[in-house]
């Protein structure tokens, strides 16, 4: 069951009238393409791209991402945020919530920024991009992967943590429902995303050690999140981009 085809009949059955959901057997990537459609203004807030294979699958910071086909749950879509663009940078944090939400029964985590924890493993990961008048969202979750199929020994499945009546035509329109409510009250003005975030977070109050992209290292204690979506760290020090290992 949990790598069934995905079946955009019935994931947009499932999903409320703001989302439109196309799926594609192949592609080189969700991202590139919503991207480009944006770009084209051929696109709308709520269009959605999802995938069984992706050629070319991007993360942050120029990374690929791979996985063997119909083994995970691969999609793109686009919001345009009608709040402040120096707070869009919760954009990507909001998505990691839902993400966990989503996975709640298997005890998910996020980590900042982009990253989504079972175990201390990743199961699922983001990338956020500013397109025009709003942001396009690609989100890979490792779902029926089994351990010879995992991408590096740091990363874990739904599948390797016990799942097995999940299909990604029920994981996608949950997904999806989790972040409209979450965006729309963000949107609206509330920070109430916040305080949920700091209760789902794997990074807050842990010894971290920060590597920007300059090549700069850091260790610090993580302590809070700004109100534009930075790691604040008890050096004072709110960092905007890199890459985050947790020390303990």
């Amino acid at each position: 069951m949990l790598s069934a085809p995905l079946d955009s009949s019935i994931i947009n059955a499932a999903v409320t009238q703001y989302w439109r959901v196309s799926v594609v057997e192949l592609t080189g990537s969700t991202q590139s393409d919503l991207v480009a459609l944006v770009r084209q203004v051929n696109a709308r807030a709520g269009d959605v791209i999802a995938a069984e294979y992706q050629s070319a699958g991007r993360g942050r910071l120029t990374r690929t991402f791979d996985a063997p086909k119909s083994t995970a749950l691969l999609f793109s879509f686009y919001i345009e945020p009608q709040r402040n663009r120096d707070d869009w940078g919760w954009i990507p944090l909001i998505a990691g919530v839902s993400i966990a939400r989503a996975l709640s029964n298997f005890n998910a985590q996020v980590k900042w920024p982009n990253d989504i924890l079972i175990n201390d493993k990743k199961v699922s990961g983001l990338i956020a991009e500013v397109v025009g008048d709003g942001v396009v969202i690609g989100i890979g979750i490792n779902v029926a992967m089994e351990r010879s199929e995992l991408p590096v020994p740091t990363a874990t499945s739904l599948f390797i943590e016990g799942a097995r009546a999940l299909t990604r035509n029920q994981l996608l329109p949950d997904l999806l429902k989790i972040f409209e409510t979450n965006f729309t009250n963000w949107d609206h003005g509330s920070d109430q995303i916040k305080a949920i975030y700091q209760d789902m977070s794997a990074t807050i109050g842990r010894q971290v050690r920060v590597q920007y992209p300059d090549g700069k290292i850091e260790r610090a204690i993580a302590v809070s999140i700004s109100g534009r979506g930075e790691l604040v760290l008890d050096t004072g020090a709110h960092v905007q981009a890199g890459d985050i290992v947790h020390l303990r």
